[in-house]
């Protein structure tokens, strides 16, 4: 049996992990809010990156600086650092994605003392020249800018190496959703949900070395119980995702494939190697799936989604969104009325990042899933 039970200790105690991470390595821990920060150039400066989700618990400081209907998210990361505990942090990295991060960003750099404050506005627009170029000048620009703020160089060799460590952990992380996909059940949906958050907080190399055991744990027997339940496609815009995974599976169904920042898009696409690392890097965060605060065609997300199902031979699509999330919000009835042209069902909840209505969504996850 796989062991997982690594990563649920971290993601449910992240800041002790990070703050012994810092006393045994002595290195510089980063911040960041999104799958967007350049997380390979992050560890060739010998930094770790570190995912913030929020705090998960109940917000009242941070109602002093942000409106009630800003999600959950961003109250959440205001909360736990105005509460201290994010103290161990060197910098943070604030990717120029939604309006709410944009905006927390201005808040942070005016009222919480977490190091350096680096602002790292990409392009929105990714499908022409331009933008490509531009990207890689975003790229090249935010190199020079860390290296300044760690008083460090960050040389190709390191670039490369990096590279090399991020490309194997997508490689390796792949396979063992490759495994889920062919063999629902076999894995909990909440072992991969806290497998994706460590992998955003934990030593990479540490990772890297616990996932290939476990996907060469996984790959040896290739056997599987005959599976009678629904297969689903997850897709959404939660980041801090409270347990709907029992929930789903409860209900007889198993999320085979997902179209998540904090989970399968986060490792698609690798980056090609090149003799330019910093061009191979913006390259791949120009040409990956997009998530709705990007824009690479009317229907490019549309059309991965359904692309996702009919490969992983769903039977239908939950939308999981985070309150107040505008942008996913605003894609919704496209990509809802592209999957109905394509005869794929779909059902759309709404939550914080604690699933304070469980009861209400375990009713609808069962109703959905009788109906397929």
């Amino acid at each position: 049996m796989a062991d997982f039970r690594v990563f649920h200790e971290i993601v449910d105690n992240p800041s002790s992990y990070a703050q012994k991470w810092k006393t045994e390595k002595n290195g510089k821990i980063i911040g960041t809010f999104c799958s967007y920060a350049p997380e390979e150039i992050i560890l060739a400066a010998g930094a770790l990156g570190y995912r913030i989700f929020g705090t998960g618990g109940a917000v009242s400081m941070a109602d002093k600086y942000l409106q009630a209907y800003s999600c959950s998210l961003v109250r959440g990361a205001m909360e736990e650092s105005l509460a201290g505990g994010l103290d161990f942090l060197d910098g943070v990295i604030f990717p120029h994605t939604c309006d709410s991060i944009q905006r927390l960003s201005d808040i942070w750099r005016m009222n919480i003392k977490t190091g350096f404050h680096i602002d790292l506005v990409m392009p929105v627009k990714l499908n022409t020249q331009s933008s490509r170029d531009y990207m890689i000048d975003v790229i090249k620009a935010f190199k020079q800018n860390l290296e300044t703020q760690l008083e460090t160089n960050i040389s190709e060799q390191a670039l490369e190496q990096a590279t090399e460590t991020c490309n194997q952990i997508r490689d390796t992380v792949n396979r063992i959703y490759a495994v889920r996909q062919k063999f629902p059940g076999k894995i909990k949906g909440e072992d991969i949900h806290a497998m994706v958050k460590a992998s955003m907080m934990m030593d990479r190399h540490d990772f890297l070395s616990l996932v290939r055991d476990i996907a060469d744990e996984l790959e040896k027997s290739q056997e599987g119980s005959a599976f009678a339940g629904k297969r689903l496609v997850l897709s959404g815009g939660l980041c801090n995702m409270p347990d709907i995974y029992s929930v789903i599976e409860n209900a007889g169904a198993y999320v085979v494939r997902d179209d998540l920042c904090t989970g399968n898009r986060f490792f698609e696409e690798n980056i090609k190697k090149s003799a330019d690392s910093l061009k191979s890097i913006a390259n791949r965060y120009v040409d990956r799936n997009v998530c709705p605060a990007k824009h690479s065609g009317i229907r490019s997300r549309g059309e991965n989604l359904v692309r996702i199902v009919q490969e992983s031979k769903a039977d239908g699509v939950l939308f999981i969104y985070l309150k107040f999330c505008d942008p996913h919000g605003f894609d919704y009835p496209y990509l809802k009325d592209m999957l109905e042209e394509n005869k794929i069902p779909c059902m759309l909840y709404e939550i914080e990042d604690q699933l304070s209505g469980g009861g209400q969504f375990e009713t609808r996850c069962e109703a959905f899933v009788e109906m397929l």
